[in-house]
């Protein structure tokens, strides 16, 4: 490396986030610039490590160690190419991504890793800058077309690849934005809309293109879908969330967590709710139902909104604040995490069961109405059982309630069911070794065909699918392949 001491010298830095009695007034992005020469210090800290465990533990497969050096080295230009090499939209990633590289880190066995993910946005951020990211069109066309449902991660990924194999590239969107949950579900304090934007242009100039509004099974139908490409790519979404089958569960003001983000993003496109559908926060008490990253971008919507009091609550056990013996490195640390949401307020409450929702004689929710609970080990079984704690009941005022406990599947009714395609035990499209579907020519990726997961296996899975289209189309691929971490498909039945 270029600086094999730079671990030894340099502190783990982050760039600085604004002042969150600010951010919460507006929807800019939370985190400050990074100077250069910060994050060429930073760069300094990837260490002669000998095996690279960070390559493996990023499912892009990410040259890290080398675009680190050439970042210290100040040879911006040597990085981006490392870093467009294994990954289309590091400007995503770098933004959205928990960084499972960073947990797989070699300094992450006794200390804090290298800042991975900002260094990645730095880089990335510097070649637009410099005009260095150009549209990177298919010299040849091989005349064959290729239809990419879903414009989200995996499949502007996917596109991106076929379109530079040189096959003529559809992308069909239903939602009026191309994006999928980059531009509807995730914030724009997380995740700028202009940043998706700015990609999507440049997929444009490559000769992809997108058709929105279209609900493919519907507007266009699965035979039309077959008879007019010589190959289809599902990349949709898990989009059925996991529901919360209570008593007062039809009341007004309780909603999916996707409801409140996708409005939220529409209304700062310019879109306007008549008073029926719109959501409103302002001087409420807010409860959000689950742990994760949806919840937290609720919870920082809320703030936003001008919520009175936010409650985001976990039916598990609090996390430890550091790694249990279980929980060895180089695996995902299930720790205690600080979101910038959370840094702006709002309660966290763990152990905490949901019976039934109390509304009013109007029918809106007033209080929700819990109880605690513990989770004991079953020594035989090896898992844990969740109990009631006796005498724990307790209620919560609120006036919106928000599901975010995950999704299940991707919708199966309309085109999928049209398609009969098969699906895996878990209700996803099921998919062999080569991405394909029981369906000749049918080949699936990202959430469809996974499950609900992280951006960086959905751009993962999308390149892989491309190149494997690419060999059923061609016969060959000079497509790269995906050298991180391959989730074992999961067959029907």
């Amino acid at each position: 490396m270029g600086k094999v001491t730079g671990f030894m010298e340099a502190a783990r830095r982050t760039p600085s986030r604004r002042d969150a009695a600010e951010r919460i007034h507006d929807w800019q992005e939370v985190y400050l610039e990074w100077d250069e020469s910060d994050a060429r210090r930073q760069a300094s800290r990837c260490m002669d490590c000998g095996v690279p465990f960070c390559n493996s533990g990023c499912p892009l497969g990410n040259l890290i160690p080398e675009f680190n050096d050439f970042v210290y080295h100040g040879n911006w230009e040597e990085a981006i190419q490392r870093l467009h090499a294994t990954n289309n939209f590091p400007e995503f990633t770098g933004r959205i991504c928990p960084a499972p590289c960073e947990a797989s880190c070699t300094l992450s066995v006794n200390s804090d890793p290298v800042t991975i993910e900002m260094i990645e946005k730095q880089i990335v951020e510097h070649a637009w800058k410099e005009g260095w990211i150009k549209p990177e069109s298919a010299e040849n066309k091989t005349g064959k077309n290729v239809a990419v449902i879903g414009s989200g991660p995996a499949g502007l990924a996917a596109a991106q690849q076929l379109a530079r194999a040189g096959h003529t590239v559809t992308v069909y969107e239903r939602n009026e934005y191309i994006g999928g949950l980059l531009s509807l579900g995730i914030p724009e304090f997380k995740l700028e809309k202009e940043v998706v934007e700015r990609r999507v242009n440049q997929m444009r100039s490559e000769g992809v293109k997108f058709r929105v509004n279209t609900n493919v099974g519907i507007d266009l139908t699965h035979e039309e879908l077959l008879e007019n490409f010589d190959a289809v790519c599902l990349a949709g979404g898990s989009t059925i969330p996991r529901d919360l089958p209570v008593e007062g569960r039809d009341l007004n003001g309780v909603y999916f967590a996707m409801e409140l983000l996708t409005q939220q993003n529409r209304k700062l496109k310019g879109q306007e709710f008549g008073p029926e559908e719109n959501i409103d926060l302002r001087d409420k008490n807010v409860v959000i139902i689950g742990g994760g990253d949806t919840g937290a971008d609720c919870l920082g919507t809320s703030h936003r909104h001008g919520a009175k009091n936010i409650i985001q609550m976990e039916i598990m056990p609090r996390p430890s604040e550091i790694r249990i013996p279980t929980n060895p490195w180089p695996q995902w640390p299930t720790i205690f995490r600080t979101s910038s949401a959370h840094e702006e307020g709002g309660d966290r409450d763990y152990n905490v069961l949901t019976k039934r929702f109390v509304g009013d004689e109007n029918g809106n929710l007033k209080k929700l109405e819990c109880t605690r609970v513990e989770w004991v080990k079953d020594e035989d079984a090896g898992r844990f059982n969740m109990s009631e704690v006796p005498g724990s009941e307790f209620d919560i005022e609120a006036e919106a309630v928000f599901l975010a406990m995950g999704f299940l599947h991707p919708q199966h009714e309309g085109l999928l069911d049209a398609l009969e395609v098969e699906y895996d035990g878990r209700g996803n499209v099921a998919a062999n070794g080569s991405m394909q579907t029981n369906i000749d020519k049918v080949f699936a990726c990202g959430d469809m065909q996974r499950g609900q997961s992280l951006v960086v296996h959905a751009i993962a899975s999308g390149r892989r699918t491309a190149r494997q289209i690419d060999i059923f189309l061609s016969g060959d691929s000079r497509l790269p392949t995906v050298q991180g971490y391959v989730r074992p498909p999961i067959m029907a039945g």
